[in-house]
């Protein structure tokens, strides 16, 4: 746990906020949560006693001296700190905003890694007054469950800053993936990719929304969730790949627009569970039972996966 940084600041205390802050002082940092809401707060006091629970029921690696402390005061959250997380919502001018306010209250040598699921590097570092101290680092969400981290350099991040997140994430415990960088990162752009053909074969009426996730679930999910992509060609052979591959990409959806009955949804306002209908509908306390439901699934997966050596 040596590697982790003392002090740690996590700059948006919403939906990843807690989980990354918990995280961290579990495995023994002394973190501030900050965000310019005291509301916003107020729920992170809240989710981050749930996400402890949470971290507890995995048995999460644990080290002592952690700790976690809540505030909207900036220079406080920032006072002696090694490490920034950037958690602020996905939009470009609000993170360019944020870094040149962190900037110009931090000294040079502190490392700054940006949560961002997609928006480049170099993108969000071009007005940035020290470029090389920039980073991507992606959690999957929820962050306290998913135990590996995107780490993406910009064109101008310092190597021993990328060497140096990638010591930090191996010390709480998670897998680093060290990755170019490219819209979308890699995780998201094999996640859409699923997406868009699974969104294309229920606009087409080949499924229905139950069936595509038990297919995905039992046939795709529960292999890959042990063997990943690369050494399932291995196990299956490269050349039942290019036998099926030959003839079945052609057929693949390759849109590159949101899908039309996708868009309806939106316009109609079923975005999902934070309106109680969107894909599936959900009647009266049915989000919060299936939320529960996918926590318990998670827990149970990670501790299953955690006991299997890499294949």
């Amino acid at each position: 746990m040596s590697s982790l940084p003392t002090i740690a600041t996590v700059i948006g205390s919403g939906t990843m906020g807690p989980g990354i802050a918990a995280t961290l002082a579990r495995a023994g940092a002394t973190v501030r949560l900050y965000d310019i809401s005291a509301d916003a707060i107020t729920r992170a006091e809240a989710a981050y006693d749930m996400v402890r629970g949470v971290l507890e029921a995995v048995d999460s690696p644990s080290a002592p001296g952690g700790s976690v402390t809540f505030g909207t005061d900036l220079d406080a959250a920032l006072a002696d700190t090694e490490l920034i997380i950037e958690a602020v919502p996905e939009k470009l001018e609000l993170k360019r905003s944020v870094l040149a306010d962190l900037e110009a209250r931090i000294g040079d040598d502190v490392i700054i890694a940006t949560n961002t699921s997609g928006i480049p590097i170099s993108t969000m570092a071009e007005s940035m007054t020290v470029p090389a101290r920039l980073i991507g680092m992606h959690w999957s969400n929820p962050p306290h469950l998913i135990p590996m981290i995107e780490v993406i350099p910009g064109n101008a991040t310092a190597p021993e800053h990328v060497d140096r997140l990638i010591e930090i994430v191996k010390a709480f415990n998670y897998v680093p993936v060290l990755e170019k960088e490219i819209p979308g990162f890699v995780e998201n752009r094999v996640l859409y990719a699923i997406l868009r053909e699974c969104m294309a074969l229920l606009e087409e009426g080949i499924v229905t929304p139950e069936g595509l996730d038990a297919c995905v679930k039992w046939g795709i999910g529960y292999k890959l969730s042990v063997v990943g992509p690369t050494r399932l060609l291995d196990m299956a052979g490269l050349d039942i790949y290019q036998a099926v591959s030959s003839y079945l990409n052609k057929d693949l959806d390759n849109s590159t627009d949101t899908p039309e009955f996708i868009k309806d949804k939106i316009a109609a306002g079923q975005l999902g569970f934070k309106s109680n209908g969107g894909m599936y509908e959900y009647g009266e306390g049915d989000v919060d039972a299936k939320r529960k439901e996918i926590i318990t699934g998670l827990i149970a997966a990670r501790k299953t996966l955690a006991s299997i050596p890499n294949v």
